[in-house]
């Protein structure tokens, strides 16, 4: 019988990196979580954790706001 694959867990960006900063000015980090539609992932496909998740879509929100991401896909 074989064993199934089993993929890895995907690690918290964030949490391994503790300098590593959440921002909405540090455009390049939130466009890594939002889909090519404009959506924001969830966090079982970027892999962060739910404490982080929650400040990533915070951010990405204010963002928009100001206009440095769009609402929807260009």
């Amino acid at each position: 019988m074989q064993r199934r694959f089993r993929p890895r867990r995907k690690v918290c960006a964030f949490c391994a990196d503790k300098n590593k900063n959440i921002d909405y000015k540090d455009v390049a980090t939130l466009k890594r979580h939002i889909s090519e539609k404009g959506k924001i992932l969830p966090r079982r496909v970027t892999g962060t954790c739910a404490k982080h998740q929650r400040k990533v879509t915070e951010e990405i929100k204010k963002a928009r706001q100001v206009a440095l991401l769009p609402y929807d896909a260009e």
